[in-house]
């Protein structure tokens, strides 16, 4: 990678380099596991021009999210966040909203259900067709300047755009940027939630980096790319969703701009990311979690403990391959998404299993790795206190707890 994919600058530093890895989403059939695995390097570089965290475009959208195994109605406190979300966008019964990446409809189906017009746009033909199966209009496409522009022809603008975790999963953030503002009314709104760099710095979230996640964002960096597209940022909530993230609020027009955009962008400055000082320690802190799970895992295998984990989210593979996690520390992990069941992870090739095989096996302890969703599996897994087991929580730092 030698330039910037947003500024074009040439002034690249390196922030963390976590070897190399397959993608996160391209989970193994049994027939698939005497097969090579083509892996690609995990590095994560910084743009000292305009800050923009990213890694090299070394595989295509299309290779990942033409047929998804990510089915996002399967965390209830997803869905409880998009319905809380739905209910405070101040939609009118006229109102169009079309949501970008709407995955299985976790978001839109609260707009059907209020009888709104909407529209989904999403890539992956699997997920769509769930969607749509709900009752959820679902057109299979990847956003760009020419399908934004063909949905507003044939749809109308749109009063309200929605772009939840996929900012960061499109190389051409000019271009899709171009997308969501050919969609969105002169007059309307774009919302944009994505994992919030700061926070994924300062909460050691390295295994939110993998290749589907092509850049990783400020607020500062993400007002440029927004601008880089024709949207004005003009407000800006932190969230607590995936670990930490924010929503950006962008409009065709200039507007006043909110005091939360002038408070996080001053946050970023206190904590060095507008330059190199905020990063530079970065990848020590990374090496830590590393070692002290492995310390963990190959304690628990010498005093005869039984480990196994909890979910196969693409943050999990990126931690698992990374510390080279194979199946003799990890029996296997489950997952409440059936289309993973059978499956194994890639790279590490841990089996994947229903959820009910925790209660069947009564584990020792159960590696959490969907640890962004802690107080909801928290509470799922409040059985395993049943028979004395505990739940270990890698990142930010390993705890165990129960």
């Amino acid at each position: 990678m030698s330039t910037c994919r947003l500024c074009g600058s040439a002034s690249l530093a390196g922030v963390v380099d976590l070897g190399a890895t397959p993608p996160c989403e391209l989970f193994l059939t049994a027939e698939q596991l005497d097969l090579p695995e083509v892996t690609y390097p995990l590095h994560l570089r910084v743009c000292t021009s305009c800050w923009l965290a990213q890694l090299p475009p070394l595989i295509t959208p299309e290779e990942t999210f033409t047929e998804y195994a990510y089915f996002s109605s399967y965390s209830t406190s997803w869905v409880e966040h998009a319905r809380r979300f739905v209910a405070g966008a101040g939609l009118r019964p006229d109102s169009f909203v079309v949501e970008v990446a709407s995955n299985d409809g976790y978001l839109l189906r609260h707009v059907v259900e209020r009888g709104i017009r909407c529209l989904g746009i999403e890539p992956s033909e699997n997920v769509g067709r769930a969607a749509a199966e709900q009752g959820v209009p679902t057109l299979t496409a990847f956003l760009s300047p020419e399908v934004g522009a063909r949905v507003r022809a044939e749809h109308g603008p749109a009063d309200l755009v929605v772009a939840n975790n996929v900012y960061a999963h499109i190389p051409d953030v000019v271009g899709f940027t171009q997308g969501l503002r050919a969609l969105v009314a002169d007059d309307g709104r774009v919302s944009v939630e994505v994992q919030h760099l700061l926070t994924l710095i300062e909460g050691n979230q390295y295994d939110t980096i993998y290749h589907e996640h092509f850049q990783y964002y400020t607020v500062a960096s993400a007002r440029r790319a927004l601008e880089s597209g024709g949207l004005h940022l003009v407000d800006v909530e932190p969230l607590p969703t995936h670990g930490g993230s924010i929503r950006l609020w962008a409009t065709p027009r200039e507007a006043p701009v909110s005091r939360r955009v002038d408070d996080v962008l001053a946050l970023e400055k206190a904590a060095g990311l507008h330059e190199l000082s905020g990063y530079r320690d970065f990848a020590a802190r990374v090496a830590k979690v590393r070692r002290d799970l492995l310390r963990f895992l190959v304690d628990a295998a010498d005093a005869g403990r039984t480990v196994v984990g909890y979910g196969a989210p693409g943050k999990g593979n990126t931690l698992l391959n990374h510390c080279g996690v194979r199946p003799d520390l990890l029996a296997y992990t489950v997952d409440r998404n059936p289309y993973k069941h059978g499956r194994f992870t890639p790279g590490s090739r841990i089996p994947i299993l229903p959820p009910e095989r925790i209660a069947e096996d009564r584990p020792d302890y159960v590696l959490v790795l969907p640890w962004n969703l802690r107080d909801e599996l928290v509470e799922q897994l409040s059985y395993v206190r049943g028979w004395g087991g505990r739940l270990v929580f890698p990142v930010p730092r390993l705890e165990v707890v129960g």
